[in-house]
């Protein structure tokens, strides 16, 4: 608990046994933690029985594997059936540092903001932590980009170490979002969509075998993905289309 608010991590899981037990026993090291939700998405690996043999756990399973986008939506449902004030989502690979939890938990839970990222480029930590040369360039200019379209003013779009508060998450239509990576990105565009201001952490982070990430392709694909929220954003802000991510009626028309 943080200040009697139930702070619960969720962990969208995807083959990794190699790493779940050591990500687990430093998310609860931190003492504020009350529940991790694990969500499995038809890992081949022991991930979910792993998960099951951890106190304090709940284990979500889908037997075919339904997205990383998919995973969190039912990590966000499964939290807030679990009466979470505070949600916070860290991956179980150990890329993201888990000490970080009691910071964005009080700045959630003090009132401060409603949205707390854990951002690789502030402190200069990405290169350092090994994100491929590459990656950052592209991450530079998709940032670049995206706050330019959406007139935010965040250091990065892509981190995937985020903390939310009940009523932001209750707020988001977040079933019409993408079921892949673009989840992440179309989610913080409706945020700001919202008017809700979104805070940073400088988070080092790791890179190496056992933590997740995309290939080129599926990079490439994201980073269009992303420019093309970007746009939706900055067209709907000028009332030119009504996208689905910001106007949920349009799903329906």
């Amino acid at each position: 608990m943080y200040q009697d608010k139930k702070v619960i991590v969720v962990m969208p899981a995807y083959n990794a046994a190699q790493t779940l037990r050591k990500t687990y026993e430093e998310v609860m090291a931190q003492g504020v933690v009350d529940l991790v939700v694990l969500v499995d998405d038809a890992s081949h690996d022991e991930t979910s029985a792993i998960a099951a043999s951890l106190p304090h756990t709940r284990v979500e399973v889908h037997y075919r594997n339904m997205g990383y986008g998919a995973n969190q939506k039912t990590c966000y449902r499964a939290a807030l059936d679990e009466g979470a004030d505070i949600v916070i989502m860290v991956h179980p690979d150990y890329q993201y540092t888990p000490m970080l939890i009691p910071a964005m938990a009080s700045l959630i839970g003090g009132g401060l903001y409603h949205c707390v990222l854990g951002s690789r480029i502030l402190g200069g930590y990405a290169l350092k932590g090994g994100m491929p040369l590459w990656r950052y360039v592209a991450n530079r200019f998709l940032t670049f980009s995206e706050n330019i379209l959406m007139g935010a003013k965040l250091s990065e779009y892509h981190t995937g170490y985020r903390a939310f508060s009940r009523q932001l998450l209750e707020g988001l239509f977040l079933e019409n979002n993408s079921d892949d990576f673009i989840f992440d990105n179309q989610m913080l565009a409706q945020i700001i969509w919202q008017g809700y201001t979104i805070a940073e952490v400088s988070c080092p982070t790791k890179y190496f075998t056992e933590a997740s990430s995309i290939n080129f392709w599926r990079s490439v694909k994201y980073g269009f993905g992303c420019l093309m929220t970007a746009f939706a954003f900055r067209l709907a802000r000028m009332k030119m289309i009504r996208s689905k991510l910001f106007f949920p009626e349009s799903s329906r028309c």
